[in-house]
């Protein structure tokens, strides 16, 4: 098990992180999704899964999810 923590921005209210977590949520091996979300700043999301996720999984994610992008 596998437990990591993202910087996003562009999350702005709870819709954001719903499509966020909902988008996460699908890729393979996820069991879970905790959106610390700080409307117009830096999101932290926390992922847990089976495996390690990549930064373009997660980035492929949230660009699926909305405007959303890992934070550089």
């Amino acid at each position: 098990m596998s437990t990591q923590t993202f910087d996003v921005v562009g999350m702005t209210c709870g819709h954001c992180a719903s499509a966020v977590t909902e988008e996460l949520k699908a890729l393979d091996g996820v069991t879970g999704v905790q959106v610390d979300l700080v409307a117009g700043g830096t999101s932290a999301v926390t992922v847990e899964a089976a495996r390690e996720l990549t930064p373009a999984e997660v980035g492929a994610a949230l660009d699926e999810a909305g405007n959303y992008s890992l934070a550089p």
